[in-house]
């Protein structure tokens, strides 16, 4: 079992986040960390826990006393010798990474994005490239794995640009890099400022770009890279379709076949009304679902497991043998999206919404 725990807090006013104000209110996030306590001891079961996710937001950017009744919040789990992740900014300080170290947090997944300043103050981030390398020796001497952030297709961006800032974080020789397309979302600051997406045809040959840079990390999904042995157990938890817990405001989680949906409302989450939606998946909507998350895997979904937990044969469903025949799927054994699909992979995952086995 795995936990997600939402922290809708960041260290500057951002574009994409309706939460960061409350990191100026010192008794909103001391009343937010209360009510989190509140729902984890309410609806957490005592399983051992093998990943800790704490991140959707910048948890760093809390006080040490604030990040320290959070972490100690961990306590509460069930666990030994899991990976523990922790979300931060380029602004993180020695005593909070010996905080971090001191509750067992032993990855990290600096939210570098980009060390263009031309795009930095784009994406309202304000760190160098010294900053940067010096978190990232820093984190090393204290024996942390670490996780790059990178965001790409910002508008005007050029291939060049995106060459310098893959360049620049492959010096740094981390065991992680996630790499992101900017998407302009409705409502969103970026949007109202009519600030748009940038052209498809640059964006795949960004992808292209990454994905040659990255040629000797494990490119073991669409969006992620990783040294042999450092993949993110964490995320791989959603992509195989196992299930999580997901504790705070905005979290999502996934028990006994259950998807549900926190309240994104700071005040309905202060008055324990934690859960906005919840729905109870039937099997056909579990299939459904572990080929939409599976299929993000580079590798795909392994044929034999697929059988084992649902005493189906994979060939037997017809929109597989559909998309076989089309060379959007390659089958042996295991099934995976065809590698000139991949970039345009929303394409084939949509055939599996709604299916009927």
């Amino acid at each position: 079992m795995s936990i997600y725990i939402h922290i809708p807090f960041c260290s500057n006013i951002c574009s994409y986040c309706d939460f960061c104000k409350f990191y100026y209110n010192s008794n909103w996030v001391d009343n937010y960390l209360v009510s989190l306590e509140k729902e984890i001891k309410l609806n957490y079961k005592g399983e051992m826990i093998d990943t800790i996710y704490i991140g959707g937001g910048t948890p760093t950017c809390l006080n040490n006393e604030q990040l320290e009744k959070l972490l100690k919040l961990t306590n509460l789990f069930n666990k030994r010798n899991i990976e523990f992740t922790v979300e931060t900014n380029v602004n993180l300080d020695l005593d909070k990474i010996e905080l971090l170290k001191r509750y067992g947090v032993n990855r990290i997944s600096i939210g570098v994005q980009t060390v263009n300043c031309k795009y930095l103050k784009f994406l309202n981030r304000y760190h160098t490239k010294e900053d940067v390398i010096n978190l990232v020796n820093l984190l090393k001497k204290n024996d942390f794995n670490i996780n790059v952030d990178l965001i790409y297709a910002i508008s005007n961006q050029t291939l060049e640009e995106l060459s310098d800032d893959l360049d620049f974080i492959l010096s740094l020789d981390v065991n992680h890099i996630s790499t992101y397309s900017l998407i302009i979302e409705p409502h969103t600051k970026l949007y109202i400022n009519n600030v748009s997406n940038i052209d498809e045809d640059l964006d795949y040959e960004m992808y292209q770009l990454i994905n040659k840079k990255l040629n000797k990390y494990h490119h073991y999904e669409i969006s992620n890279f990783a040294k042999e042995g450092y993949e993110s157990k964490h995320n791989l938890v959603y992509w195989n379709n196992k299930e999580y817990y997901g504790f705070g405001i905005g979290a999502s989680g996934y028990i006994n076949n259950i998807r549900y949906d926190n309240t994104r409302s700071y005040k309905n989450y202060i008055n324990g009304e934690c859960m906005l939606d919840k729905h109870n998946l039937d099997l056909n909507e579990i299939i459904s679902n572990e080929f939409i998350l599976g299929l993000r895997k580079i590798d795909g979904i392994d044929v034999n497991e697929f059988y084992k937990k649902y005493n189906i044969n994979i060939t037997s469903i017809d929109i597989v043998n559909k998309l076989i025949k089309e060379n959007k799927l390659i089958l042996t054994d295991k099934l995976k999206i065809n590698p000139e699909y991949i970039y345009i992979s929303n394409t084939i995952l949509v055939n599996f919404i709604d299916l009927k086995i």
